[in-house]
């Protein structure tokens, strides 16, 4: 699963890099976080016929037939084996993907015999890293026609590859710069080839280290969050 995420490079250099505009009231720089939680916001890139957007989404996916937005409480991830399935997002898988830019991810140690402490994932060359995502637009069915509907996105997520460690058994789907454009394309690209991309990156891809525990609690925040500490011992 992923379930924490760090967000810190500006919107600007996130939409550089993905060729993409930035919507409207996206300032080119924000606010960054650390510690970023489900339910809070990301940012996310799609495609459209005048190209493609970065704007802002809620990090766990409502399907615009919910009831209750408090579904999107448990569908942050996306499990990319059956992403194309379940009802809760074959839509979105269909018609609308989403590429979502993070600089890292947090996993906490399931090894047997490790001490549950956080590890901090990155690209191993500097970079952003960019999930393959879904989103949706949800209104909420009993609110006035003219009230604004609710942007959220999941994040994809597959097997671990061998930069994961064991350390847990899913990891975000991590695509590459190249395979973007066939990710967002629901138009020239089936979806046969798009699900070939859910697939865990190469090895050599993801670097990690152990950080703080402080990152558990979302009330903590700052560049500490990912500063390296000394692993814990069970002992």
């Amino acid at each position: 699963m992923c379930g924490r995420v760090a967000l810190f490079t500006p919107p600007a250099r996130l939409a550089r890099l993905l060729d993409a505009a930035l919507a409207a009231g996206i300032e080119p720089e924000f606010h960054p976080s650390w510690n970023v939680s489900p339910q809070r916001h990301l940012f996310a890139v799609t495609e459209g016929d005048a190209g493609r957007v970065l704007d802002r989404y809620r990090w766990g996916l409502v399907p615009s037939w919910a009831k209750d937005p408090a579904i999107g409480n448990r569908l942050f991830n996306a499990r990319g084996e059956t992403v194309a399935q379940k009802p809760s997002f074959r839509s979105a898988f269909a018609k609308r993907p989403c590429v979502i830019p993070v600089d890292g991810f947090y996993e906490w140690d399931h090894r047997p015999g490790h001490p549950k402490q956080p590890n901090y994932f990155t690209r191993a060359d500097g970079q952003p890293m960019l999930f393959a995502g879904l989103y949706e637009h949800w209104r909420d069915p009993s609110a006035p026609s003219d009230v604004a509907s609710v942007a959220t996105c999941t994040v994809i997520t597959t097997t671990p590859s061998d930069d994961i460690d064991g350390i847990h058994d899913r990891m975000p789907v991590v695509l590459s710069i190249d395979n973007v454009g066939t990710w967002l394309d629901v138009v020239d690209h089936g979806p046969d080839e798009r699900a070939s991309l859910l697939r865990p990156p190469p090895a050599g891809t993801l670097s990690h280290y152990a950080v703080d525990p402080m990152v558990g609690s979302v009330r903590n925040d700052g560049p500490e969050m990912i500063a390296p500490v000394e692993p814990q011992s069970l002992f």
